[in-house]
């Protein structure tokens, strides 16, 4: 597929959506069903009128791009005193939970594919534990739903894909690693360079960044216009000189990000505007891609242990974590399967497939990525389609609980911005 012809498919798909996003955002058909179903329906399973490889250059600067700004601005929106303080819910999913979903998912993998080392398994746990909470954005959205549990799946799929980036890292070291013990010792050192820089150049650029954007916006040296874009270049330097000195630049940024939120965070309203706008368009992009270009590479590898892995993945392997994680907060069993289902596999799970373990040396890289593929595709359409129902009948639950003000679904809470869309109104819901 031509360049040329290319930006006239990425218009086309922009506009013609846009056309009809007012009053298709009220449906089940979320934005990255459609644009999935747009890549589908041009690429070599549709019209076959694209068909770019997935080691294309500009696949992979579109997925650097998208990565490195979600991570960041993912970060950004999120006050780790706040986390700390008021979303004890949060807390827990990323603390037990998130563990919890990597161990089971790694089991599992050993049993239904038994051509996986454990550390191939691991790497499998890992790309598929990140959430995306905007698979079903009507659900983190709408306010009928409690606060403190829209809020705890807003902020779990914030802080998820940036933690589990350096064990992926490290899991993909131990499973690329040779027999040699020299062999063992580069990639491991290679791996610990890789989550321990990347960290150390975020925080510093975030918060001595922070610091001069600060100053210079309150001395009346910096304009609105270049205090917002000067906030995205903060990114750009933590991912670049991580890079440059033998880091993980994508670590870098959503360390910056975490930074940055802490120190100015007043200063960040201009990011969220950036991450609504310009954020969700490389995201859509990256859909586009993943239905044109990787679901149709890897649908020769599909089978009945891929479809039963997926399955799993998105019902059992998230659901049980979420409820041992969860023992003790006195939650009602509807609350627990609402934030057990709403796990939506998505962008993280893309990109981190497109970015690290198709450049890695592991030997089941294609069956892995495979699996990821269908396990993502699945979830666009589960997930998208009961966004909407799912979070109607739990707020007629939570509807029943209102004149218990001690519940614990109730507590208050104080917000964190949404990555993507506007809030849905009672009256919409």
């Amino acid at each position: 597929m031509s360049g040329t012809f290319a930006l006239i498919v990425i218009g086309a798909c922009v506009v013609g959506y846009g056309l009809v996003s007012n009053r298709i955002e009220r449906t089940a058909i979320t934005p990255p069903m459609m644009f999935t179903f747009a890549g589908l329906l041009v690429g070599p399973l549709g019209l076959a009128l694209a068909a770019p490889e997935i080691e294309h250059a500009a696949i992979h600067t579109l997925a650097e791009v998208t990565l490195m700004l979600v991570l960041f601005t993912d970060a950004a929106r999120i006050d780790v005193r706040t986390l700390i303080r008021d979303h004890n819910v949060p807390v827990r999913l990323l603390g037990i939970g998130l563990p919890l979903t990597i161990v089971m998912g790694a089991l599992l993998a050993t049993t239904l594919f038994p051509s996986f080392s454990i550390w191939e398994a691991a790497v499998l746990g890992v790309m598929l534990a990140p959430t995306d909470a905007a698979l079903g954005h009507a659900v983190v959205s709408n306010l009928r739903v409690p606060v403190r549990i829209r809020q705890a799946l807003n902020v779990e799929s914030g802080l998820n894909d940036g933690l589990v980036l350096p064990v992926l890292l490290i899991c993909l070291a131990l499973a690329g690693a040779s027999e040699t013990a020299d062999g063992t010792v580069g990639w491991i050192r290679f791996a610990v360079l890789q989550v321990t820089i990347g960290p150390a150049v975020g925080v510093a650029v975030g918060l001595a960044g922070g610091w001069l954007v600060d100053r210079a916006v309150s001395t009346g040296w910096m304009s609105d216009v270049f205090r917002d874009l000067s906030l995205i270049g903060l990114a750009l330097l933590a991912f670049g000189i991580s890079e440059a000195i033998g880091g993980n630049g994508f670590i870098a940024a959503f360390a910056a990000g975490l930074a940055l939120g802490a120190a100015v965070r007043d200063h960040c309203h201009g990011l969220y505007a950036f991450a609504e706008a310009e954020g969700q368009l490389l995201t859509l992009l990256v859909f586009l891609v993943f239905g044109a270009v990787l679901v149709p590479q890897m649908s020769g590898l599909f089978s009945g242990s891929v479809l039963l892995y997926g399955l799993l993945s998105l019902s059992v392997i998230r659901i049980v974590p979420v409820w041992l994680s969860l023992l003790g907060l006195n939650l009602s069993w509807p609350t627990v399967a609402f934030v057990g289902w709403f796990g939506p596999r998505g962008l993280a799970s893309i990109l981190f497939g497109l970015l690290i373990v198709e450049r890695s040396a592991i030997m089941s890289t294609d069956l892995i990525f495979s699996i990821v593929v269908f396990t993502v595709l699945m979830s666009i359409v589960a997930h998208g389609l009961t966004a909407i129902p799912g979070a109607a009948w739990y707020a007629r639950h939570a509807d029943t609980m209102r004149d218990k003000p001690d519940t614990p679904e109730l507590q208050s809470t104080s917000e964190v911005p949404l990555r993507f869309g506007s809030i849905i109104s009672n009256r919409d819901a």
